[in-house]
């Protein structure tokens, strides 16, 4: 029945990654989420078997039915990635009674999982954090601490130090922000920053910004060498085909995915790499 249930939540993952998609390439466009999907090379309407997530793709080996002009990769990785974090999701809460509670709190998860995929990618593509979504991200993981530590329990000093925990993990980003005129870190990352506190709580959150910084360091390190190997006209097709034909030394790197990416790792792992938890902090 576990094993049911966990293929059903990766299969409910992908359908809402493929919505996940439509709201990616639509936001601030001007076109509604209620519209057909089409190509973007030929513009004709694409059938509801052509949007099957992840099979339709592979299935039509990338490419467009009528046009054959080539899709996006896009399209199945936020769908698999989506697919894949509701499966986690499960792992990660079915040993838990089933109650109302509990069941409420999965489903924030599931939305704000969702909202963090958005991020991710839009932030890839356009080096923005829409104020919309980072809010949604925040308030959402702020009633999800609520409901998981109880009303009572917050009167206890751990749990306080959790409810503004969201602050203080934003304070540095938004003090480096405010510095640096937004040259060192984005705005956007400093409100991320506020819901990583609040869905992790205190001494996760620390560890999960280290996580992602650590991340962010190395990647920086290997986009810059590919960079340099850009410029000296080696590997160009290499760099083409993971989509940084247009990037330099000089190119802007998106931090909310390595700092998202540090959150999922101490969500589904527990890692505490300062062992503050030890501290009961």
């Amino acid at each position: 029945m576990d094993v049911y249930f966990a293929i059903v939540f990766f299969i409910f993952g992908t359908i809402i990654g493929s919505f996940l998609n439509v709201y990616i390439y639509r936001y601030n466009t001007g076109v509604t989420l209620s519209g057909r999907s089409k190509c973007f090379s030929c513009s004709k309407t694409i059938n509801w078997y052509d949007l099957v997530p992840v099979l339709s793709f592979f299935f039509l080996r990338g490419r467009c039915r009528s046009c054959k002009s080539g899709l996006s990769f896009q399209y199945p990785t936020v769908e698999i990635a989506t697919g894949l974090l509701f499966f986690g999701v499960f792992l990660n809460n079915f040993q838990k009674d089933f109650s109302i509670l509990n069941s409420l709190i999965v489903a924030l998860e599931l939305i704000i999982f969702s909202t963090l995929v958005i991020i991710v990618v839009y932030d890839i593509k356009h080096k923005i954090i829409p104020d919309v979504l980072v809010w949604v991200f925040g308030i959402f993981s702020l009633i999800r601490l609520i409901l998981t530590i109880g009303f009572p329990a917050l009167i206890h000093f751990h749990h306080i130090l959790d409810l503004f925990s969201g602050p203080i993990v934003a304070l540095p980003f938004f003090l480096l922000w405010l510095v640096s005129s937004g040259r060192w870190i984005g705005l956007g990352d400093a409100k991320l920053a506020l819901g990583i506190g609040w869905f992790l709580g205190f001494s996760f959150a620390i560890s999960g910004i280290i996580i992602g910084f650590w991340i962010g360091a190395v990647v920086g390190l290997v986009l810059i060498g590919l960079a340099k190997l850009k410029q000296s006209k080696f590997l160009p097709k290499v760099l083409h085909s993971i989509g940084l034909r247009n990037f330099t030394v000089k190119s802007e790197i998106p931090f909310a995915p390595f700092l998202i990416l540090g959150l999922i790792i101490v969500y589904f792992s527990g890692v505490d790499v300062m062992g503050l938890s030890a501290f009961g902090i």
